[in-house]
């Protein structure tokens, strides 16, 4: 093996080639067996045992389901998360994969099997290189990613982040062939918070409206309003997504209604944005409601914040990581509103996300989709990236 002091580079590949089959299995059998939301119950046990027989401490039911366990290095030093998450999606899998989910209407198809497989095979190699580490790393197995009620938060809430100083997380990318490594500096993903309006009025007849109050004409000039949030009220270069679903009202034709309803989602890429538009969205509700003689009420619901990477980690994984891998990653300024709730563990210490590319040659794929088919060779490379990452952090 090589010199770590000099290049850990070699030593960290040979490491992880070495189970990287063990790793393709391991990935195979959660997929076969998703689990959704908390219930990560068989995959939890999986992971508990793949860390016990490395000899870790491991503990589990962290955030109701969750995993963690640390890897204790030589000498004092900081404390480095890695963290993964292990839940599916409520879809039908339509791959027919000899490996393909057995349990109808649940698939992993955003690639959180590709994830903890990963994150076992980087633990694999930590283990051995710990003696030369200075510090500690933790690694987090994460139920409730794809849940508006987090498993990041609860994990967070049962102490998970306690005591650590960096957090590294990862996502699988089909949009990047296997082989290629993606950074994004500022938001890596979007604030997701949801809302629900009931406007509340007085019904009566269609053919007499001024002894009504109409909630259905109150809400049509809500919804027209609030369209001004982004387009009048932000700054340009703090992008935004304002975005009503769902609108409910009356039950037929000449009748005006008590009530109606509409919700959706706001998605912001910085805190600022986002304490800005739900401030903006109030005040147009209940100013529209008290101009036009209706009541109106809010649910406005914070969901996961903006998933913002510290700048110099994304230098330090840009140079890392291209010295592992060959080549630099590529980096850009991030253009996702999609939610990502490892931003609980980025607001309280700095955090980069990395995303691995796992395209296949000859396909299409994106997350979230029935026929999703990444690339397994995805696995290993995860694992590398985090393994050299905390090798980097630690010494």
């Amino acid at each position: 093996m090589s010199d770590r002091r000099n290049d850990p580079g070699p030593e960290i590949e040979e490491l992880i080639r070495k189970i990287e089959p063990r790793l393709i299995e391991l990935r195979r059998d959660i997929h076969a067996h998703p689990e959704t939301g908390f219930d990560t119950i068989r995959t939890a046990a999986l992971v508990a045992g793949e860390l016990g027989a490395l000899g870790l401490d491991v503990r589990t039911g962290i955030g109701r389901t969750g995993v963690v366990a640390e890897i204790v290095g030589g000498l004092p030093g900081p404390c480095v998360i890695l963290r993964a998450d292990m839940d599916a999606l409520p879809i039908e899998e339509q791959t027919g994969l000899p490996y393909a989910s057995t349990v109808l209407g649940r698939m992993h198809a955003c690639g959180h099997d590709l994830h903890t497989a990963s994150l076992l095979g980087a633990a694999h190699a930590l283990v051995s290189l710990a003696p030369s580490l200075r510090g500690s790393i933790r690694l987090v197995f994460q139920p409730a990613e794809e849940t508006q009620e987090s498993g990041a938060a609860a994990m967070v809430a049962d102490g998970a982040a306690e005591g650590a100083d960096i957090a590294v997380a990862f996502h699988n990318r089909p949009e990047l062939a296997a082989g290629q490594v993606l950074l994004n500096r500022g938001a890596s993903t979007a604030s997701s918070d949801e809302f629900k309006v009931v406007v509340r009025g007085k019904s009566g007849h269609a053919a007499r409206p001024h002894a009504a109050v109409d909630p259905i004409v109150a809400s049509a000039h809500m919804i027209a309003q609030l369209q001004t949030v982004i387009s009048r009220e932000m700054d340009p270069a703090q992008s935004a997504v304002l975005t009503i679903g769902h609108i409910e009202g009356g039950a037929t034709q000449n009748i005006i209604p008590d009530s109606c309803m509409f919700e959706g989602t706001v998605r912001c890429r910085s805190p600022q944005a986002r304490d800005l538009a739900e401030a903006a969205f109030r005040r147009i509700c209940e100013g529209t409601a008290q101009a036009l003689n209706a009541r109106v009420e809010i649910d406005y619901a914070r969901g996961a914040p903006p998933l913002m990477n510290d700048d110099a980690l994304v230098d330090r994984a840009l140079s890392v990581l291209g010295h592992q891998f060959g080549s630099a990653p590529h980096v850009e300024q991030g253009s996702s509103f999609g939610a990502e709730d490892f931003s609980y563990f980025s607001e309280l210490m700095p955090s980069v996300q990395i995303f691995i590319g796992s395209g296949q040659p000859g396909r299409d794929d994106r997350v979230h989709n029935s026929d999703y088919q990444p690339d397994e060779a995805c696995i290993g490379q995860s694992a590398i990236a985090l393994t050299r990452m905390a090798v980097d952090l630690l010494s």
